[in-house]
């Protein structure tokens, strides 16, 4: 039985122990990052009391309370139980909430294609060259905001990036013409190798900073701050690819998914564009 009584108390040493574990385990940054503070979240839940099954589930409905959605509860509890069998406490680990598979994405998370091009457009226009560059190398490849990094000159040169994440190597093809534009770009800011987006000073451009930027081309593009986020570049770029090609296997290769199950859940449409499928199969007189 897990009790406080055999000394399971979550300490930031663990925290620091654990944030390495997880790097040793070839986490991405980001993936690193959420895990860590959901399990800060969960241990200033705690407030010194011992580590317990009965406390994790207490947790669990709390969150559920507090309006938390449930794909968002269970990648918090995710976190806290990848950290309890880390610290061999699997018997206080809990059960993820059962969800009904999605059949439909909500019309406010649904970036169209007009609204990308709007985006892009925007950030040109606002003399925002390197956003705008980065939002159609995003959004013509399918990468992940951590994966910016392997968009590299050398990359350009060759017409492939090859991306190393998750223990997982996968060769991305890029465009002749999106080639060309990084190929200026990098040129026209004197980077003769290596990554094409870096700050003013050299280094990469953040995650943090992504997701800023484009927050804040929001109200001048015309585009619903629910629909502007990295990942949601990697959703239309999914969408826009099968609808092309019909073929859900290459697009899994493409995204580096092991499943196509995982692929599934980016061709997910909006209760409208499904009303319209029906509509047009012709079977009302």
């Amino acid at each position: 039985m897990c009790t406080a009584i055999e000394g399971r108390m979550l300490s930031t040493v663990m925290l620091g122990d654990f944030g390495d574990y997880l790097r040793k385990e070839e986490l991405s940054s980001g993936t690193i990052e959420k895990y860590l503070r959901d399990v800060r979240g969960f241990a200033a839940w705690l407030g010194g009391r011992g580590v317990t099954k009965e406390l994790a589930a207490q947790w669990k409905g709390q969150l559920a309370e507090l309006g938390y959605a449930p794909t968002t509860v269970n990648s918090m509890l995710a976190a806290v139980n990848t950290f309890l069998r880390y610290a061999g406490w699997e018997d206080c680990r809990v059960k993820l909430l059962k969800i009904q598979r999605q059949m439909f994405r909500t019309q406010d998370k649904e970036l169209t294609v007009d609204e990308y091009h709007r985006l892009t457009d925007t950030a040109k226009a606002d003399g925002q060259e390197r956003l705008a560059l980065l939002l159609e190398t995003m959004g013509a490849t399918g990468i992940r905001v951590s994966e910016v990094r392997y968009i590299t000159v050398e990359a350009a040169r060759c017409g492939r990036a090859e991306i190393t994440l998750k223990g997982k190597i996968r060769t991305i093809l890029l465009a002749s013409k999106l080639c060309r534009k990084l190929l200026k770009y990098a040129a026209k800011k004197k980077i003769a190798s290596g990554e094409v987006f870096l700050t003013r000073s050299g280094k990469g451009v953040s995650r943090k900073q992504i997701w800023a930027e484009m927050k804040a081309l929001c109200k001048r593009a015309g585009v619903e701050e629910s629909k502007v986020f990295p990942h949601n570049l990697r959703h239309l770029f999914a969408r826009t690819f099968y609808r092309a090609s019909r073929d859900i296997a290459k697009l899994a290769d493409v995204l580096g998914h092991s499943s196509v199950e995982t692929t599934r859940i980016y061709l997910i449409t909006t209760g409208t564009e499904h009303i319209r499928q029906l509509d047009r199969l012709g079977l009302i007189s």
